[in-house]
């Protein structure tokens, strides 16, 4: 089959449909797609969406668990949800011997200030199916998690990330999970943990700070924020030789495809955005060893403090990580859509 998408692979980039809807999972496979990403806010997206398929999957549960709580049925939908997308992947997880194939499976968002809340919910999401990876924020709390995650042969996805030190401390994290495995016995060679960098949130604080400050530029140059912050990490990753593997995320304008390209580059795309891409007529080529020019990097650097925070090693500390507009903005919408979840689930346990 000719696909863009198919391109996309050939070129060395895995991509996932940003999105656990059945439907979509579907077609997106058959265009090459080895992955894909769940958390509550798409998990509710995709039931509403898809009613013919899970209302009636819903409203067993409500029968079958009277006197189970919302928070309980809810937590029961989102497991039902993801181990049937999982079973959609799994014979790619198969098919590569675990290296590719997964779900992303994101933790309870309200837990993100509890790193042993988020394991120990972790470990639960995880036996769901062989092919899991579970996703946590990169706070400091979130980090942790993702050592002893790790350390228990969990593949992670850390998310919530928009930093270099937030990358770079997840990667650190996940190394020490690594090495505590491998000390107690816990086979890992099928681990593969990844970090995923929400280029498009990026760009989307640059453009909230010019709004702010009234910066006199060309709004074009945010869109290069993202896509800068990932060219770096991956250049690190790859001369410090860690493990995880650096996933885009969050997108926002061709670029975030077409310039990350590239040999061990992942990428969960939404269903609108990778059909988009797979009709476009861009020339699919490894761009993600070519830098981005200079002078867009300095006038980046010289005007928007945002960047800086994320662009430099030490910009932003990661205890401080919460504090930044993205990270606050983006916590706050999953904790949003965990309670439209919430209310869903209720309007169907009180009229069921």
């Amino acid at each position: 089959m000719s696909s863009k998408m198919i391109e996309t692979n050939e070129v060395g980039t895995q991509w996932w449909n940003d999105s656990c809807n059945i439907t979509e999972l579907e077609e997106a496979v058959l265009k090459g797609a080895s992955g894909a990403t769940s958390n509550p806010v798409i998990v509710f997206n995709a039931v509403k969406n898809d009613e013919a398929r899970w209302k009636s999957v819903l409203q067993k549960i409500i029968k079958d668990c009277p006197h189970s709580t919302e928070d309980e049925i809810a937590w029961q939908l989102v497991e039902t949800v993801c181990t049937e997308a999982s079973k959609v992947l799994l014979p790619v997880f198969e098919k590569t011997s675990g290296m590719k194939g997964r779900l992303s499976v994101q933790v309870h968002p309200k837990y993100y200030k509890n790193s042993k809340l988020m394991t120990e919910h972790g470990v639960k999401l995880a036996s769901l199916a062989p092919n899991i990876a579970i996703k946590a924020p990169s706070t400091s709390e979130g980090i942790q998690t993702f050592e002893d995650l790790t350390a228990q042969g969990v593949c992670v996805n850390a998310t919530v990330s928009f930093s270099l030190s937030q990358v770079i401390a997840s990667a650190e994290a996940i190394e020490r999970g690594l090495e505590r495995a491998k000390t107690n016995g816990i086979d890992t060679s099928k681990v593969t943990p990844y970090i995923t960098i929400m280029v498009g949130r990026i760009d989307d604080q640059l453009r909230k700070e010019m709004d702010e400050k009234n910066i006199a530029i060309d709004p074009s140059v945010t869109h290069w924020g993202g896509v800068s912050v990932f060219k770096k990490a991956y250049k690190i990753f790859r001369e410090r030789g860690f493990k995880a593997r650096l996933l885009s995320a969050a997108y926002r304008n061709p670029m975030q495809w077409s310039e990350l390209n590239g040999e061990d580059v992942l990428m969960t795309i939404p269903y609108k955005w990778w059909n988009r891409f797979d009709k476009s007529d861009f020339k699919v080529e490894s761009n993600i060893n070519k830098p981005v020019d200079e002078s867009i990097i300095n006038t980046l650097n010289e005007n928007f403090e945002d960047f800086r925070k994320v662009y430099d090693e030490a910009g932003i500390n990661v205890s401080e990580i919460e504090s930044y507009g993205a990270c606050q903005y983006t916590i706050n919408q999953f904790l949003g859509g965990y309670d439209q979840l919430i209310q869903y689930v209720r309007k169907h346990m009180i009229y069921n």
